[in-house]
């Protein structure tokens, strides 16, 4: 088993996409990132970038809402403690603070929902510099989808799962970083009122 954690830590790839999917979720699970949650996910992106810019820009957790999707607000309470309200199915949302458990400038952030959230989470999002294509960015995931295995079927259903929004996020975070707008193919209700004037 060392074996298998050694070959799925020397891995480029997210810790989700490893052929050794039991092993993946014990290196998460066993220090990488916070035991909370049971389902793990992870996406990665190459943004061309510079890391330490990238970094900065997440590290700043007001920014996360003008990228992810579902994400209505992130409220920072002190430098390590932010409040997320979260939009879930049916047109609710879902609240809960999280603590920053580890952060490398430039390099790593870490981070775990504290007790009691609407959804327990935890995970981590890596910076990694890709040359001259820029910086990989990798974010791994574990949560608990809210009422369970339906509640990720209902999620599923109304795109609002985590590993689908996972990878629309790191594709608009990247829109975002590289020209300074996320493109989108849906007219606003403003654009649309603008045309008709």
């Amino acid at each position: 088993m060392s074996d298998t954690l050694d070959q799925t830590s020397r891995d480029d790839a997210p810790l989700a996409t490893s052929k050794h999917a039991s092993a993946a979720v014990e290196a998460a699970t066993g220090g990488l990132i916070e035991p909370r949650g049971d389902t793990l996910i992870a996406r990665a992106v190459t943004i061309n970038r510079p890391r330490a810019e990238l970094f900065a820009y997440w590290r700043d957790f007001a920014n996360l809402a003008s990228f992810m999707d579902n994400v209505e607000r992130v409220d920072a309470l002190d430098p390590d403690r932010s409040h997320w309200v979260v939009k879930a199915p049916g047109g609710r949302t879902v609240e809960w603070d999280a603590t920053v458990t580890e952060e490398v400038e430039g390099a790593v952030l870490a981070w775990s929902s504290d007790e009691g959230a609407d959804v327990p989470n935890s995970g981590r999002v890596e910076f990694r510099d890709a040359g001259a294509r820029g910086t990989v960015v990798t974010a791994t995931i574990l949560y608990d989808p809210p009422a369970g295995v339906i509640g990720k079927v209902i999620a599923k259903m109304f795109q609002r799962e985590p590993a689908i929004q996972a990878r629309r996020d790191l594709r608009r975070f990247k829109q975002l970083m590289e020209t300074g707008e996320i493109a989108t193919s849906s007219r606003t209700r403003a654009q649309l009122e603008e045309e008709r004037n």
